[in-house]
């Protein structure tokens, strides 16, 4: 793939800086070592000659003996030792002018850790200065976003332990009555038996979702795949919440292949299939069907869960995120703590796939698409 030079090499304007500071070095020293050479030669030797004659006190030519016996015969090794020490003074200098940047980058590195200022380097290391904030701003957003999810999971399990009390507090006290009024009439009993059962079913459901929260992490869980029957499992799915739809005054349409396949781990695509089902009972409009369908389509199964019923463009962009629900998980008896959707989202984004959400004027719609294709009956 061709790239542009530019991009290739962002650190081109270091480069130009130290080649022309060495240049420019390298230029210095050059004159430096002709005027020394000129020293020896015209009008400054014959200066020299007139110091020595004025310091010893002695006439011209014993002077200018002096001078080419004591200084000009040995000027080679003068001028030798003289660029030995102009090129030790030029590289101190260049060394310095050279570790200054390692210098902005220790601290460029240093400042990544500093929430509250921001990286600035030399315009040469614009490009290191650019990429190291942009690492300080993902390290901040990320470390955020940590903060803010465990914040929500805590406050849900402070949450949770205070439902699990009020549903646990019922049930001990219409237990206790029946505990204490064996002659209770049938009909009262039965009332009481029948609250008893429905505050123990909430608390069942609050217990699950502790668990949930507790074990949420699908990032390391190994895969089992297999042929599944998508319409068999979606019949099973659909039977197990019939309760549920009852209760509801709910349908489900399914119109799913009966030669379509997913080669997936079963388990967990029944954990999906079940989240999204709660999802569309629990939003979805009474008296209303809920439409379930899956096609093959450009190389790829395409899974629909619709129902009648909106959702907020602003709840619709975070309902697959972690602990999304948890004003409305507090308005509602029967409303789940956020995790079903997020954890949907994990394993079809284990499997390699995608799952989106969309709403119209009338209906909502979840769609897996899922890659692959497994064996036709």
């Amino acid at each position: 793939m061709v790239t542009n030079l530019k991009n290739k090499k962002p650190y081109k304007k270091l480069v130009d800086k130290i080649f022309f500071q060495t240049l420019g070095l390298f230029i210095v020293a050059i004159v430096v070592v002709f005027f020394i050479r000129s020293i020896g030669q015209g009008e400054i030797g014959n200066t020299l000659t007139n110091i020595i004659s004025n310091i010893f006190d002695v006439d011209w030519e014993p002077a200018q003996l002096m001078y080419i016996y004591n200084i000009r015969k040995y000027f080679d090794l003068i001028i030798v030792g003289t660029v030995i020490l102009i090129f030790a003074v030029f590289y101190k200098v260049f060394l310095s002018w050279f570790t200054r940047y390692f210098d902005e980058m220790i601290a460029g590195v240093n400042g990544i850790a500093n929430r509250n200022e921001k990286i600035n380097m030399s315009p040469e290391l614009h490009f290191m200065e650019d990429t190291m904030n942009q690492i300080k701003s993902d390290l901040e957003k990320s470390a955020e976003a940590e903060r803010d999810l465990e914040k929500r999971k805590n406050d849900l399990i402070v949450y949770l332990a205070h439902d699990i009390k009020t549903p646990l507090t019922s049930v001990i006290g219409y237990l206790s009555l029946l505990d204490e009024t064996p002659d209770m009439p049938i009909e009262q009993k039965s009332k009481y038996i029948h609250i008893t059962l429905e505050k123990a079913y909430r608390l069942e459901k609050l217990i699950n979702e502790f668990f949930e929260i507790t074990r949420y992490n699908l990032n390391s869980v190994p895969l089992s795949k297999e042929p599944i029957d998508l319409s068999y499992m979606l019949v099973q799915i659909v039977d197990e919440a019939y309760p549920q739809l009852t209760a509801s005054e709910k349908e489900v349409s399914l119109n799913i292949p009966q030669d379509l396949n997913l080669y997936a781990d079963s388990e967990k695509m029944a954990r999906v299939f079940n989240n999204l089902l709660k999802n569309a009972i629990a939003y979805s409009k009474s008296h209303s069907v809920i439409e379930i369908s899956a096609e093959w389509k450009e190389n790829k199964t395409e899974i629909r869960f619709r129902n009648q019923g909106m959702i907020p463009q602003d709840k619709l962009d975070t309902i697959f995120d972690k602990f999304s629900r948890l004003d409305a998980a507090r308005q509602s008896s029967t409303g789940g703590f956020g995790l079903g959707l997020a954890i949907a989202k994990d394993i079809i984004t284990l499997h390699g796939g995608t799952i989106y959400a969309y709403s119209d004027q009338s209906h909502f719609t979840i769609v897996i698409e899922m890659p692959g294709r497994g064996n036709s009956k």
